[in-house]
């Protein structure tokens, strides 16, 4: 057990809660076993795919819950704010116009201009600032004290219950399944993993993804310590962490077997297999799980696999070039 900070994770009883209130919003995402990507793999392989959410991402589940449970401790909370590269934004301000709270979001410039479209369409009042996510997110942290907002964090608590409820729906659905890839950007992914596997008390092993353009997870848990790392990733933004929370690593070291690294052209390549194999369009943090699984297929030949297709949320012209094997 490592002792960087304490650790809490949801229960099986407050994961079904948290699936009660999801479900009054949208429906449980599917899980399928494509003949091709098999043959692809060398072995047989489960997706899951978030990427069929209404904000077209996992993170459609976390706001509801956060925020849910928020108006309960705070009823007089009267608005939000955050910071995001696209996917959580969606969610907060999805989450905002349920409990009828103004969003206001924070994206570093250069951001995908159709997940700032998407994020304005949710009702989310748009600010580009700083150069990565990082800044943005320190940027939302100053004008949520400013502005008596609430800021909405980006790992917490209830975030996870919320994301459990897409691996509760997974592992009910396919049995005994051997390993399961899970791409990390700031670390609910693979901490509601943890938690399910570990509530229903399966043998699964996990195993955390990251970019290798954007490694701040995978030099943390090689060094057992937070450690920041630059980000250069020109696909994969819903990886592009620089700092990694404390508490999401600490799950990691305690639960996670290993973690592997991903290039931005193994990503595009995996997009490309997921399109070409199941006609699901993803998004770089969305093909992540995939391309690890290629790259260590030699290993997992006669194992059930599972990955997840985490988000769809890519601009159509960067995905015409990744069809098109452009850089």
């Amino acid at each position: 057990m490592t002792n960087l900070v304490e650790v809490h994770l949801p229960t099986l009883a407050e994961i079904e809660a948290a699936a009660e209130l999801i479900y009054q919003f949208m429906q449980p995402t599917p899980q399928y076993c494509w003949p091709l990507l098999c043959e692809r793999l060398g072995t047989e392989v489960w997706v899951k795919h978030e990427n069929q959410t209404p904000t077209g991402a996992f993170k459609a589940r976390t706001a509801l819950v956060y925020v849910d449970e928020l108006m309960r401790r705070e009823p007089n909370t009267r608005g939000l704010i955050t910071a995001t590269r696209g996917n959580h934004g969606q969610a907060v301000a999805l989450a905002a116009k349920r409990f009828g709270l103004s969003a206001t979001i924070l994206v570093p410039f250069g951001n995908s201009s159709e997940k700032n479209a998407a994020m304005r369409a949710q009702g989310g009042t748009l600010i580009e600032y700083g150069n990565d996510f990082q800044e943005a997110r320190e940027r939302a942290y100053a004008m949520a004290t400013e502005q008596g907002l609430h800021m909405v964090p980006s790992y917490h608590y209830d975030i996870v219950r919320g994301v459990a409820t897409y691996w509760l729906e997974f592992f009910s659905a396919v049995k005994n399944v051997d390993v399961v890839y899970v791409p990390v950007g700031m670390g609910s992914g693979v901490c509601s993993a943890v938690a399910v596997r570990n509530t229903l008390r399966l043998k699964t092993q996990l195993v955390g993804v990251v970019s290798e353009h954007a490694p701040c997870y995978a030099e943390s848990f090689e060094q057992g310590r937070v450690v920041e790392a630059a980000v250069t990733t020109q696909i994969a933004d819903g990886m592009a962490c620089r700092k990694p929370d404390a508490e999401a690593l600490a799950v990691l070291l305690d639960n996670v077997d290993h973690m592997v690294r991903v290039s931005d052209d193994e990503v595009a390549a995996s997009m490309r297999h997921m399109f070409a194999d199941t006609h699901n369009v993803v998004e770089g943090a969305g093909a992540a799980a995939l391309a690890a699984a290629l790259k260590e297929s030699a290993v997992l030949r006669g194992k059930r696999v599972g990955i997840v297709a985490s988000g769809s949320n890519v601009d159509q012209d960067v995905f015409a070039r990744v069809l098109r094997g452009e850089k």
